[in-house]
Parts: C-alpha cells; structure tokens; sequence
C-alpha cells in the first residue's frame, strides 16, 4: 500500500453507525483514542428496528458513559414474558421482572430512533470520535501496519486507520472484502413487523407475550415507552408483497382493538428471520461485529444484544492492542469467544422460534398439551441448553492446560462502597480489569512487577471487608459467593466475563501471570500492531482518569 501521510492515521476506523458502531465508539473514544466513523446514510433512520435490551447490555451502556440517558428512553418490564395458545393457556412464563444479575433490570424496550439519539449525540461529542455522514465506503486496502478506505461522498476520500470494524450490518461491505464464509442455518420465516402509537395511554398485561395460534402465529410487545408492536407470522398463501401493505396490516390488527381512530402506525414492514454466523470475524486489521458477523430470530430478544456484546469484547482487546501491551494475536480470541457465546443465543433463539411457528393445528395440539403439563415452567417446558458462556480464549487455564472451571462466565454487578459513596461496582472502578479479593491478605504474594503489570492494563484491585475498610461489600453481595466456592480472589475482565478464580495469595499471583502470559502471546506474521504512547488506562464514568490500586 502507497503511504499517503497527508491524511492523518487513526487508531481504529468504524464503517457503520447503528448501535454497535455508536457504543464501540463510545468505549473507544471515552478511552482516548483516534476514532473515525463512516455512515453511508446522510441522516439517523427515524423508524423503530430493535426494542428490547437485557441487563448485561444495560451494564455495556453504563460503560460507555450512557447509563443514565439510557434509562430515561427505556420501559423495565415489570411482569413475566408469557407464551400463550390459542386458548390463551400459558405455555411458558419467563420471568423478566425486576434487577437482573448486572444490576440493570432484567429486560427493558426501547424505540431505537429514542435510543440511537442517546448513543449517538453522546459519541459525536467526544472529542477523540470523529462521524462522517454520508460517506460510504467504495474500496479496502490493507497493509501490513494499516488499511486504507477509500469512499465517496461528503467527508475525506481516503481515511487511514491501523484497524478497521466493519459494523455495517447484515450486508456488510468490510465483510465483503474478506476471505471468509458463513455458517448458515437455513431457519427462514417471514414476519410483518407492524409498529404502532397507540393515542391514549394503556396498561397491558402482560406486558411482552407470543401468541401462539397455528391460525396466526403473533408477538405482542412493547416498542418502548408509548409504542407497542404486532409480529404476524406469513402464512404459506400469502405472498410478501400483499403481507407488506398498510390495509393488511389494520386487517391483521383489527381483532386486537386497533384502528385509525386509536392508534397510528408507525411503521409496517416484512423481516424474514434467519440463523447464521460468520466463521471468522478477523482477517488481519479488518474485524466484524454485530449484524456483519451474525444474524438470529427475534424471539429471545438477543439480536442488537448479541452485537453490543461484540463491542464491549473488542473494545478492551483493541485498546491493549493499540498501546503495544498485548500482541495482535489476542484480537483471535475475539472470534473464538464470541462466536461459541453467539451461537448459543442463536439456538436458543431458534428453539423458541420452533414453538411459536406452529402451523400444524395436529402439532399445535400436543405442543400445548406437552408444556401445560409443566406448568407453564421455563426450565420444563423450553429445551435444555447450555448455558451461555464465552468460548475458548482470554480465560484461566487448569493446571493440566485445559480450561479451568467456571470461566468464560458473566460476573454480576453488586453496590459496594468505597470511602463513604455507594455505588454499583464499575461505577467505582470506572471498568476495566477488576481483582476483587476477600480482604487484603490475597494480595500478599503479588510483587512490584505484578502490580505494575496491573496498572499498565489500567487494572483496579478491590479488597472488599464486611465492613472498615476501603472497599465494603453489600449484603449478599461479592464475598458471599466467592466464600461459598472456596475462593478468596476472582478476576474479571473490562466486558464482565469471569478470567479466573483463586483459592489462595500464591493463587491471586498465579492468576494475575496467566493473564500477563495470554496477553503477551508471541507474535506471528506481519500484523503486530506498532505500540504508541501508552493511554492512561481504565477511566472513570466521566471520562476522567482512574489508575488502578497500588
């Protein structure tokens, strides 16, 4: 590739500026680094797409400094997630009321016009996150130390950036340009999404439930505070074409008390569903996330979660990468761990599709006979699965070389105390890599370099007491449970996954060498990113610095 040093070098390029571009920027930027995002369209789409977050994602946008803006577009479910025959029997109830383990309440809906304002008022003010709109990008050229964009449109022709992120949806032009395929599922079926403003303010109870009629097959949600959508499922006469009009549409809604004097739709258009991945997310300095890397159905609300999660797993990789203390090699791991953790969201989402998507009356009939029988029990009547855990990567290792037990999971977010304030525990730490220890004594064994290694990767140690000193847990919170499974220290990673646990002082130290072993992996080929000037690592919800405990 041609050097073009009269246009400036970023430390990452974003192609797309939907919600994973707006929070990867966010957690990016906030950090301190170049970002340069390119939108192909020249305004914010204004109609509803996504409408539901859990508490996880609730937690990724307290980390990118949003959380509070956040909660004011968004209605917490307060009931259960109920699945209905045409009897109105409840087939399954999931629980979605109240705190969820991240402390964000368990699930939340959202309009995402509402939602994109938040994410993308909050990223074009930060001083380090550059976002051109209407620049498109028309070419790809990679080399061994950066990639060169080419675009057209209102914005520079040419942008020049060490990594490129390619969240530019499930037509993604990045992924275009790599050498890599997809795993397909074959799991098509084709919904009118209708969504609507109902004119008076109503109570819905239940809140969020499926229908499951093999006549039609409909969801019944909210779309945010004062919006409610209908999902009707195509039946095999029906062509999309006639699906996708307006008086289809009030037909299809007319049964459930909506009509113009009521209600406006908002927006009505014909999704079809799809299961599929991507099979390597990177090649080289050009990385995939969200809908570019991974598509599922709707019916566990994973879709726009799944792909926050992506950015919340990059953006720490990315940073260590991008300051030389870690080697490229880790962003590897970015496929390996996401990929498996998607595919469970995806197989789950499938498997709820398999029972709302009964067209069989026959089918139908022992479907609900099957789960009324468990009384209408999430863990009786939906299908075992795994639970939802990263795959093989950043992660602790048993002493046999395999993976150690209990990692890869995601570690809640309980209110500690420190000094006097309250608060839910990243936003004490301000995020990062979190050691938290029973007490001060595990820390002993751990030497000047250890926690020099801790600080350079912006690290915050937390010795949490029952009470007196600087770190005071919550009742029922962190030491509980590290008590309860014998540890005495657990160390969790800037996205919230478990790295690892310790029994002992002499294990904190082994745990905190592991993780220094895993970042400094040797180095192959020619894409070793050049380190720059080190960042000042973790940073407070402010933005502001915050250097980890000595």
């Amino acid at each position: 590739m041609t050097e073009r040093h009269t246009t400036p070098r970023h430390d990452v390029a974003i192609v797309g500026f939907g919600p994973v571009g707006q929070v990867l920027s966010l957690l990016l930027g906030r950090a301190g680094y170049d970002v340069v995002v390119l939108e192909r369209w020249p305004a914010p789409y204004d109609l509803p797409r996504a409408v539901h977050f859990d508490h996880e994602i609730g937690r990724i946008f307290q980390a990118a400094g949003v959380g509070e803006q956040v909660r004011a577009v968004t209605d917490p479910v307060p009931d259960f997630y109920e699945w209905q025959n045409a009897d109105r029997e409840p087939l399954v109830k999931i629980d979605w009321s109240g705190t969820g383990p991240s402390g964000w309440p368990t699930a939340n809906f959202f309009s995402q016009p509402q939602l994109e304002a938040v994410l993308s008022g909050a990223a074009e003010q930060t001083p380090t996150v550059t976002v051109h709109r209407g620049c498109e990008v028309t070419g790809v050229e990679q080399g061994p130390d950066e990639v060169l964009l080419r675009t057209s449109g209102p914005g520079p022709e040419e942008v020049r950036a060490r990594y490129v992120v390619g969240a530019d949806g499930a037509n993604s032009f990045v992924r275009s340009r790599m050498a890599t395929s997809v795993t397909d599922l074959g799991f098509f079926y084709d919904w009118l999404i209708v969504d609507c403003l109902p004119h008076e303010e109503e109570e819905w109870s239940p809140m969020n439930w499926q229908l499951c009629d093999p006549e039609r097959p409909t969801t019944i949600v909210s779309g945010g505070p004062g919006r409610r959508r209908w999902e009707f499922l195509r039946l095999a006469h029906e062509s999309i074409e006639e699906l996708n009009t307006e008086e289809t549409a009030w037909r299809l809604l007319a049964p459930w008390g909506r009509t113009p004097e009521n209600t406006t739709i908002e927006r009505h258009t014909v999704y079809t569903f799809q299961a599929r991945w991507v099979d390597r997310w990177r090649e080289g300095r050009l990385l995939l996330a969200g809908d570019a890397a991974h598509q599922m159905p709707p019916f566990a609300g994973q879709g726009m979660c799944s792909g926050l999660r992506d950015a919340v797993n990059l953006a720490w990789k990315l940073r260590l990468v991008l300051d030389g203390r870690a080697d490229a090699d880790l962003l590897d791991t970015y496929t390996s761990e996401r990929s498996a953790h998607v595919q469970h969201a995806i197989a789950m989402s499938m498997e709820l599709g398999k029972v709302i998507c009964v067209l069989d009356p026959e089918e139908a009939k022992a479907r609900d006979s099957r789960m009324i029988a468990t009384g209408a029990d999430p863990a009786r009547a939906l299908p075992e699965a795994p639970p939802p855990v990263l795959g093989d990567g950043v992660l602790q290792r048993a002493a046999d070389g395999g993976r150690a037990a209990g990692v890869g999971h995601l570690t809640p977010q309980f209110p500690v105390t420190r000094e006097g304030r309250t608060a839910l525990l990243d936003e004490l730490t301000g995020g990062g890599f979190v050691l938290l220890t029973d007490g001060e004594a595990p820390l002993a064994d751990l030497d000047a370099a250890d926690r020099d290694f801790l600080r350079g990767i912006g690290a915050c140690l937390v010795p949490l007491t029952e009470s007196g000193g600087e770190w005071t847990d919550s009742p029922g919170g962190y030491l509980p449970h590290l008590r309860e499974h014998g540890h005495v220290g657990a160390l969790v990673r800037p996205d919230f996954y478990r790295f690892g646990t310790a029994a002992g002082a002499a294990g904190v130290r082994d745990l905190v060498g592991q993780l220094r072993s895993q970042l400094r992996s040797p180095a192959h080929g020619t894409d070793h990113a050049p380190a720059p000037a080190p960042h000042t690592g973790a940073t407070a919800p402010d933005g502001s610095p915050l250097t980890a405990a000595s």
